[in-house]
């Protein structure tokens, strides 16, 4: 499992124990079980200093020990893995017509996954927090953070600049939820929802072991979630992945944003249920039947899903010849199509990348399912965690 976007490193500034915890606590995720001489010889630490973090990290309940092993040369050794059991890290996602909740404990088992219907206010929002916070302290769960991911802009403040699809303008979506929880003792943050699509993949997703990778939201909006290197990519402002509003038809639909042959426009999830159903009444129901339509082979169905395909491709072989990504995840509603898009996505994506090959780039679908984003969301609370960002001893 792949479990950080920021590296902890051994650093002898000021807080060199807490980096040095992190450090610990990463080294344990990802080789458990693991012994104290193990993190030493890896990290460069001594034993005496390994030895005194790891207690540290016991007595937080963030590590435990799991016995012993005869396997190797010389006397037994006590092996660690993770525990954190008592923790919890939330994610929200918020889209047109619903809010996802994710919690998941610092191992990343699932311990509530929730989704309501969204009435587009951010009190309804708070109110939906407060359940999911109520439902972890009845089960004495600590929680270490809420992540909410939003369909649009959002800045490094948490201040929503412009979600399209959801109204929304300088929405200070972090604060205004703290408000309404009366500042709940844990951190609140915001972000574009294709940022953490992509965090949810590279943390959970079965592509962990790839560092350059593209998430696309398959929502009311197309956004690209974009890992480089191992890191996610937010831009100079925290802007980036707005590959929804790049022009694919001069001559196509106007899109949400105001503008003219967007992919959105052309190959969002709006363009398949505008053609499909004049008037979608729930989005999921309309998809069930776009796929229901589609397997039965009725004609019109199958001709809508190649051309929106071949929309997506166009839009695909932009990130293949810009990024040269290993892997681009389609998600969200793109998911149950998938089917009937790849094969169009793919071909496209082959004839337009310049690289020989599509440049090694593979077009693929989500394994997250919906919750991908609310999993994003959870994933940015236990990345600060690997960063040094420890819960305190009880």
């Amino acid at each position: 499992m792949i479990t950080s976007s920021t590296d902890p490193q051994p650093a002898d500034f000021a807080d060199v124990r807490a980096t040095n915890l992190a450090v610990v606590l990463r080294f344990v995720r990802e080789h458990a079980p693991c012994s104290r001489a193990d993190i030493a010889a890896s990290t460069g630490l001594n034993k005496a200093t390994v030895s005194s973090l790891v207690a540290d990290l016991i007595d937080r309940r963030l590590v435990r020990e799991t016995g012993l092993t005869e396997n190797r040369v010389g006397r037994p050794a006590t092996m660690l893995v993770l525990d954190g059991s008592p923790y919890a890290a939330i994610g929200l996602e918020i889209n047109v017509d619903y809010v996802t909740a994710v919690a998941v404990d610092l191992a990343g088992e699932r311990l509530l996954s929730w989704r309501r219907a969204f009435p587009g206010s951010v009190a309804a929002v708070a109110a939906i927090v407060r359940r999911v916070v109520n439902r972890m302290a009845k089960e004495d769960k600590q929680i270490l953070g809420l992540t909410v991911a939003v369909p649009g802009l959002v800045d490094g403040q948490g201040v929503v600049r412009v979600a399209p699809n959801l109204g929304w303008l300088d929405t200070d979506v972090s604060g205004d939820l703290a408000k309404a929880l009366r500042d709940p003792g844990f951190p609140i943050q915001a972000d574009n929802d294709a940022n953490l699509g992509a965090l949810a993949e590279h943390r959970f997703g079965p592509h962990g072991a790839v560092s350059d990778l593209v998430y696309l939201t398959g929502e009311m909006g197309v956004g690209a979630g974009v890992i480089l290197d191992g890191r996610l990519r937010r831009g100079g402002r925290g802007y980036s992945g707005e590959i929804g509003h790049i022009q694919i038809d001069p001559q196509g639909p106007e899109c949400r944003c105001g503008r003219i042959g967007c992919l959105e426009a052309v190959a969002g999830i709006g363009a398949v249920l505008e053609h499909a159903s004049p008037s979608p009444v729930e989005v999921e129901l309309e998809i069930e039947e776009v796929v229901r339509r589609a397997r039965a082979g009725d004609a019109r169905t199958l001709a809508l899903l190649g051309g929106v395909g071949r929309d997506l491709g166009r839009g695909v072989a932009i990130l293949a010849n810009l990024l040269n990504p290993q892997v681009v995840i389609l998600g969200g509603y793109y998911v149950p199509l998938a089917p009937w898009l790849l094969p169009a996505v793919q071909a496209e994506v082959r004839e337009r990348t310049i690289a020989p090959e599509a440049g090694g780039c593979q077009v693929v679908m989500s394994s997250l399912g919906y919750d991908a984003a609310a999993l994003g969301g959870a994933a940015r609370v236990l990345d600060s965690v690997d960063s040094g960002r420890l819960p305190r001893i009880s």
